[in-house]
């Protein structure tokens, strides 16, 4: 007799998303590839919500479609969050502790600044408000005086 508990049929992922989540999962130490899963989906759906423009259009075409799709689905907030509150709201959509939801999405952008690349990766971060350069595992830019 099949439980309603077990797990749904696996989705068949493209090669690209498969690496990607591949290294959310290393990265994060993620003890499954569906936990890698969610944290993807949750961090980019968040990052779809902040990231407007060139830079949300480019991100998505370096990203794999399944990862793109993710992102491009969400309507960008008229307020972007800073990069402490995308975490809070993060936390506060999922239930999760902040703890939990900062290794997340540090695990997510590490893969995500894998696939843009430093040049892309700088101009989101000039698009966004300040924090996010850590979250991505770079040093908060500065802007001179």
């Amino acid at each position: 007799m099949i439980s309603d508990r077990q797990a749904p049929p696996q989705q068949p992922y493209g090669t690209a998303y498969q690496q990607m989540l591949a290294k959310v999962r290393y990265e994060g130490a993620y003890p499954t590839r569906e936990r890698a899963d969610e944290a993807v989906r949750l961090v980019l759906a968040g990052l779809g919500r902040q990231l407007t423009g060139d830079e949300r259009v480019d991100l998505a075409a370096c990203l794999p479609l399944e990862a793109a799709r993710v992102l491009t689905e969400q309507i960008p907030d008229p307020q972007p969050l800073t990069g402490w509150s995308f975490v809070k709201d993060l936390a506060a959509r999922t239930g999760a502790s902040l703890a939990t939801t900062r290794w997340d999405t540090g695990s997510v952008f590490c893969a995500v600044a894998a696939c843009a690349g430093p040049d892309l990766l700088t101009r989101i971060l000039h698009q966004l408000p300040t924090g996010y350069a850590l979250l991505f595992g770079r040093a908060e830019l500065t802007q001179a005086a």
